[in-house]
């Protein structure tokens, strides 16, 4: 307590020590000043009023004389010009000095706050650590609240970290459950026929060799569905670098289309060129983006259906657009097509198959690349979907 009334008595005040340190500057000046009148005057005064032996006698006409030349030398008007430049030689100094004081005091004064930091303030800090300690994640509707308004700001800040914490939670538990129920699916299929196999399989023929088969698909479809969980585990944690390198777009999608034309044979496909269209990224990863949306176009059209493949400039930004002429989705729905497990119709998707992570890999391929996705649909007629790279 004593340590705090010292300060709030005699707070650090850096102006009176740069007015102390512009005044000494000042006096040493007009030191220099004082030393030059003298040498002048010595220099062109002096031999006038002495008389031929070299020394000056002190009488009434040569004090009357010395005054004539101090007043034909006007030597008051430099006596003035140099007072005026002492004081300004202060002032100036003073400014300079505090300038180079001003974080000094700026942290004396924060020092000083700290110091009187009073029993009110302690008891406001220790209120609002009360109410972070109570706050519970797991709560949606839950908000910090004090109702001091001096803390508003702090609180807002706070809800709205906690807002954003709740919601990668609830992301990542939607995300933990659907990856179970996926891997769910193919693991129950798997033990249903391995049991079929065990009871009547070593006899039938049949049975064995439709066991053997929907065990082999039911596998490859698990093991597809892990690496694209992997996949997008190690993307979320910052561990898939990019090999980025330069590239001819158009190029690329000509041999994502020539792969297409040899893979499906139950679809056409189409290939527009727009020359030759220079692009710096990881071509594997975007190639990557490629395939998955001509598979997910391949998936919602019909045998014998067109796929159109193009590379293209739109709005000076090179671009790929993958065009199919499926069923089309709803426009309640496009805004949705890209987020994990999400799927338009569940009836659908049984037919079509696929994990409904094709997309969400998609997406975060373009944007760690910088680009967008544009999506134009009409039910029944097809989408197209177009990839802006920047």
């Amino acid at each position: 307590m004593n340590s705090n009334k010292r300060s709030r008595e005699k707070p650090i005040r850096t102006g009176s020590i740069a007015f102390r340190i512009g005044l000494n500057s000042g006096f040493n000046l007009l030191l220099i000043f004082i030393v030059l009148d003298i040498v002048l005057f010595g220099v062109f005064m002096w031999p006038q009023i002495a008389d031929g032996s070299g020394y000056a006698e002190i009488t009434a006409e040569s004090i009357n004389e010395l005054k004539h030349l101090l007043r034909e030398w006007k030597f008051d008007i430099v006596l003035r010009l140099e007072g005026l430049l002492v004081v300004l030689w202060v002032l100036l100094d003073t400014l300079k000095v505090r300038s180079k004081l001003r974080p000094l005091q700026e942290f004396a004064d924060a020092a000083l706050k700290l110091s009187e930091m009073d029993g009110e303030t302690e008891q406001r800090y220790q209120k609002l650590e009360n109410a972070i300690d109570n706050l519970s994640p797991a709560e949606d509707d839950q908000q910090l609240a004090t109702g001091d308004a001096e803390l508003e700001g702090l609180e807002t800040a706070v809800n709205k970290l906690m807002s954003r914490m709740r919601d990668s939670y609830r992301q990542q538990a939607r995300f933990v459950s659907d990856a179970s129920h996926e891997l769910r699916t193919p693991i129950a299929v798997i033990k249903g026929y391995a049991d079929l196999l065990d009871r009547w399989g070593k006899t039938d023929e049949k049975i064995l060799e439709e066991s053997i088969e929907a065990i082999k698909s039911e596998s490859d479809n698990m093991q597809h569905l892990v690496e694209q969980l992997l996949f997008l585990a190690r993307g979320d944690s910052g561990r898939t670098p990019l090999n980025i390198s330069d590239f001819d777009l158009t190029e690329m999608m000509k041999e994502v289309w020539e792969e297409s034309v040899m893979i499906d044979d139950a679809h056409t496909y189409r290939f527009e060129g727009g020359g030759e269209i220079p692009v710096r990224g990881d071509i594997s990863l975007i190639k990557q983006a490629a395939r998955i949306l001509i598979e997910n176009a391949s998936k919602y059209t019909p045998e014998g259906g067109e796929i159109m493949l193009r590379s293209l400039v739109s709005d000076g930004h090179p671009a790929f657009s993958v065009q199919d002429s499926g069923i089309g989705i709803s426009q309640s729905d496009i805004p949705h097509i890209f987020e994990r497990f999400y799927r338009a119709d569940d009836s659908r998707s049984k037919q079509t198959g696929g994990s409904g992570l094709g997309l969400a890999i998609a997406k975060w391929i373009i944007e760690r690349h910088g680009g967008r996705f544009e999506v134009i649909s009409r039910k029944d007629i097809g989408t197209r979907i177009t990839v802006i790279l920047p």
